[in-house]
């Protein structure tokens, strides 16, 4: 047995689960947020137990010191020497990395050199990879990509149409984001539906503040809603998803703004915050539906319209399809979002079960036994993936 650290570090903050392996049983899990600000928050779930606290933590290796700390404080382990390996979230691997990796210098610097695809996290990764580093210097440190899953997208889904030569200098490509959680997902998919992975069809639609959809054949990418960054695609929490590029120069021309001011319009204030005018979370965007709010409506039909357009053009790509799968929060967890979608599918054979769909549980089936295409409500597992790889790759027994 193995103890594991998943770690997936933020600008400003660290999420972390600590795994029993290969039994993959949670021992502790939680979150610092608000790192580098006056008061902290560091949230703790172990043995059955919820605790909170506000620690000051000026840096990310303060934040690491206090969590290895207290894992040792509160008896989650007898001594850090138990921790055997720390997996680590990277977004962004670009072309270079095709499996995860044990981290060295070489592979720090690769990770900084492709931050401009992943501004918002690849600098943030290589700060908890470095907190981590110091305070265990003697364990194992592997990086787990988010682009990986992705690598086996053939040519003609990931290239845009755009003078070559921009490929060839600057890799402009599509990447995809979320891998790991569509991998998980299209794997346990395959269980649930007692079918061999290779011979599987299953379009995932990973649909959180971040929201991605893929086809996956065979347990293998096909294609992806992310592009060259998580701006591609369909509608997020404050994302556009997919829009003419003329967008950016028309709106710097009227407005006067630079095209990098408006591209952080693009990533930050729109989606459902631009639309709904009133939130970025989708429970705030509901209870405004709920009122009558037309914006609010409006902010998940459109979403709705893109996602079935997505998982349409994916049925058609991959020949048909086995099974749909809703993960992550708003995958999860909204049940008039997985209604909305599942009706505009109805002419590929698509039927949801009403009653199941608003059944509260966890891993389920939401389609009714006619339908041409199952439909899974599957809660996606990043952390599980992260320790199996840091298994893997450290060689950890």
């Amino acid at each position: 047995m193995a103890k594991i650290m998943a770690v997936n570090a933020g600008s400003s903050s660290i999420k972390f689960q600590l795994l029993d392996m290969p039994a993959e049983a949670v021992i502790a899990s939680g979150v610092m947020e608000r790192i580098g600000l006056e008061e902290g928050i560091f949230t703790l779930k172990y043995d059955g137990k919820k605790e909170e606290t506000h620690p000051v933590l000026p840096t990310h290796a303060e934040g690491v010191e206090l969590l290895l700390h207290t894992l040792v404080e509160k008896g989650i382990v007898k001594d850090l020497k138990e921790i055997s390996g720390v997996g680590h979230r990277v977004v962004q691997g670009g072309e270079y990395f095709k499996d995860s990796c044990l981290v060295d210098e070489t592979v720090i610097n690769k990770i900084a050199e492709l931050a401009d695809l992943a501004p918002l996290h690849n600098p943030a990764h290589i700060i908890g990879i470095k907190a981590f580093q110091k305070a265990l210097p003697k364990v194992p440190q592997v990086v787990v990509f988010d682009t990986v899953f992705h690598q086996t997208m053939p040519e003609e889904a990931y290239m845009y149409a755009v003078p070559y030569e921009w490929y060839e200098k600057y890799g402009i490509r599509k990447y995809g984001a979320h891998g790991t959680s569509h991998k998980y997902v299209s794997e346990r998919c395959a269980e649930v539906m007692g079918k061999p992975l290779k011979d599987t069809k299953i379009i995932v639609c990973h649909l959180g503040n971040g929201a991605s959809i893929s086809a996956v054949e065979g347990g293998k990418c096909k294609d992806t809603s992310m592009g060259l960054t998580p701006l591609e695609g369909i509608p997020m929490g404050t994302r556009t998803g997919n829009i003419d590029p003329t967008v950016v120069s028309y709106i710097c021309d009227k407005e006067g703004k630079t095209a990098a001011e408006v591209v952080n319009i693009l990533n930050k204030k729109s989606g459902y915050l631009g639309m709904s005018g009133r939130s970025n979370d989708a429970r705030d965007v509901t209870a405004g539906m709920n009122a009558g709010d037309h914006r609010c409506k409006l902010t998940f039909d459109v979403q709705a319209k893109r996602i079935a357009d997505y998982v349409a053009s994916y049925w058609l790509y991959m020949g048909g399809c086995d099974a749909i799968c809703f993960t992550a929060g708003m995958g999860e967890n909204l049940k008039h979002l997985r209604l909305n979608v599942a009706k505009r599918l109805a002419p590929l054979g698509v039927e949801i079960d009403e009653v199941l769909n608003d059944t509260f549980s966890d891993e389920r089936i939401i389609s009714t036994p006619s339908s041409k295409i199952k439909l899974y409500i599957i809660p996606t597992n990043e952390e599980v993936m992260i320790a199996r790889d840091t298994v893997r790759v450290a060689k950890i027994k």
